[in-house]
C-alpha cells in the first residue's frame, strides 16, 4: 500500500490528475479500473477521479510495490557534485528569479543539455525543498524563456501557487518586462515600433515584415535611449509583446542590430567591439521585471519590481563611450 498526503502543492487539481502524474506511465483505463474497485481512495472513500484534492486529502493506492514502480518513472534531479552557483535576485516560498549568464540554456535542447532547470532542481534538493518523492506529484519549473545568449533574469515557481499565478502573469503579459541592450548606431528619442513577425522554425530564425502576412505575429516593441555616442546607443526595452527573438530581429529592423549578435547583427560591427572590449555574445539583458497590483497567493508582490545586475561586458561599454 501507498499513500500520497495531500499539501498545498497538490491540492486543487482533479484526482485523476494527480494520479496520472504519480503513475506516469499507467494507461488512463488502468487508473480508472482501479478507482472502480477501490483500488485507489480518497480519504478512506471511492472516488471517479473528477473529485478536487484539498489539502489534508489522504490518497491511498492498494497496489502491491512492484505495480507502482512497474508504471512510475521518476526523473532524478542531477545532482552534481559541484553545481554552478546561481546569481539569486530574490527567493521566497513560491517563486525565485534568478540573474542567468549569457551562454546558459534555459531548457533542454537536447537531453544530455545541463540547463538552468536542472540547476535549480539540484539548487533545491541541495536545500532539502524537494525530494524524489515529491517530484511525483509537482516539479518547479521555470516560467520564461530567455535566448542563450542573452543574459538577464528568469523566474520559476517553487511552489504550484506560485507556479500558476506566475505562469498567469507571463501569459496575460500583466508582468512587464524591461531590457537594456547596446545597439549600432546613434538614436536619440523614444519610440514605439510596430510590425510583423514570421518564424523560420528550421532556421531557427525570425523575418520582421510590415505588413500582416499569413502566420507571421504582431509585434510591439517600445525603447528608450539612456545613453548615447556617434557610433552606439544604450536602450532600455519594453516588450510589450514577446514573441521568440523579437527585440534582436525588430531593431535590427531598423537599421540597429544589438552588438554582439552573431544572428541578426553586423558582422563589422561585431569584431569591432569584440576587439575594443573583449564582447563575447549579444548585448541583450533581461533588466527588470515589475509585477502587476494582483490577489491570491503572490499578492505580497503587487507592484513590486526587481532588477538584475548586467554582466562586466555593460561596464565595458559604458567606458568606452565616455
Amino acid at each position: 500500500m501507498r499513500q500520497i498526503d495531500i499539501g498545498e502543492n497538490e491540492a486543487g487539481i482533479r484526482l485523476e490528475k494527480l494520479l496520472a502524474k504519480y503513475l506516469n506511465k499507467a494507461p488512463k483505463s488502468f487508473i480508472f479500473k482501479m478507482l472502480r474497485k477501490k483500488n485507489i481512495t480518497l480519504n478512506g472513500k471511492k472516488a471517479d477521479g473528477t473529485e478536487k484534492t484539498k489539502v489534508g486529502d489522504v490518497v491511498k493506492l492498494f497496489l502491491s510495490d512492484e505495480t507502482i514502480e512497474n508504471f512510475r518513472e521518476i526523473k532524478e534531479p542531477v545532482r552534481r557534485r559541484q553545481i554552478p552557483s546561481l546569481d539569486i535576485v530574490y527567493e521566497d516560498d513560491n517563486i525565485v528569479l534568478i540573474n542567468k549568464p549569457s551562454g546558459m540554456l534555459v531548457q533542454k535542447a537536447n537531453p544530455k543539455d545541463y540547463s538552468l532547470n536542472e540547476m535549480l532542481m539540484d539548487y533545491l534538493v541541495q536545500k532539502g525543498e524537494i525530494s524524489k518523492e515529491s517530484l511525483s506529484t509537482f516539479k518547479p519549473s521555470i516560467c520564461n524563456r530567455l535566448d542563450r545568449n542573452t543574459s538577464g533574469l528568469v523566474a520559476a515557481g517553487k511552489s504550484m501557487a506560485g507556479l500558476q499565478e506566475l505562469s498567469q502573469m507571463f501569459r496575460d503579459r500583466t508582468i512587464h518586462k524591461y531590457y537594456l541592450c547596446y545597439v549600432s548606431g546613434k538614436l536619440d528619442h523614444p519610440c514605439v515600433i510596430n510590425g510583423y513577425l514570421y518564424k523560420d522554425e528550421k532556421r531557427n530564425k525570425v523575418t520582421i515584415l510590415k505588413t500582416a502576412q499569413k502566420d507571421a505575429k504582431e509585434i510591439i516593441t517600445e525603447y528608450y535611449p539612456m545613453k548615447s555616442t556617434k557610433e552606439f546607443t544604450l536602450l532600455k526595452v519594453k516588450l510589450v509583446t514577446g514573441k521568440s527573438h523579437q527585440i534582436r530581429a525588430h531593431l535590427a529592423s531598423i537599421g540597429h542590430p544589438i552588438i554582439g549578435d552573431t544572428k541578426y547583427g553586423l558582422k563589422s560591427v561585431n569584431e569591432k567591439y569584440n576587439k575594443e572590449t573583449k564582447v563575447g555574445s549579444q548585448l541583450l539583458h533581461g533588466f527588470e521585471l515589475e509585477f502587476p497590483v494582483t490577489q491570491g497567493k503572490l499578492a505580497y508582490l503587487s507592484g513590486k519590481s526587481f532588477q538584475a545586475n548586467p554582466p562586466k561586458e555593460f561596464e565595458r561599454m559604458e567606458k568606452l563611450g565616455g
